[in-house]
């Protein structure tokens, strides 16, 4: 493996890794009035969960294994258990025997908050693989 790529790498995965987020946030705000799924229950938050991406290399030289970083990885998404919140609306269909309605356990403010975050995140990962095209550039420019 070129290791002059390996910047390049770690910003790869963490665009995969915060599109996935952006995904998940994209998919709790289209479902934040949702009181009915498939089960039968109101949707629940879904978040996305990453974890580092190593390998171990046996060093050359002194012959120890070492571990490599080699950016993030999604290791999947999983439902928020937090609770429901509960609305009086009466007139719903979805509304129990005291007038309340279970709604999704969805905070739009947060969710905005958590979309700006995974958008800086997202940016931050796209200028940095465009400056070390830039520096690769360079150095191709300095060998004519």
């Amino acid at each position: 493996m070129i290791k002059a790529f390996n910047n390049m790498r770690i910003s790869a995965s963490g665009l995969s890794a915060e599109r996935l987020r952006m995904d998940t946030i994209a998919s709790n705000i289209a479902n934040v009035s949702t009181t009915r799924g498939e089960d039968g229950m109101p949707y629940r938050r879904k978040v996305a969960i990453f974890q580092e991406n190593l390998t171990n290399e046996l060093n050359k030289k002194t012959g120890k294994k070492e571990e490599q970083f080699l950016g993030v990885k999604a290791v999947g998404v999983i439902e928020d258990n937090s609770e429901l919140r509960r609305v009086y609306d009466p007139s719903h269909p979805d509304a129990g025997e005291d007038g309340y309605v279970l709604m999704p356990n969805v905070n739009i403010l947060n969710e905005m908050a958590d979309m700006i975050a995974a958008t800086r995140s997202y940016e931050a990962n796209v200028d940095t693989i465009n400056s070390e095209k830039s520096m690769f550039m360079k150095a191709l420019e300095i060998g004519r």
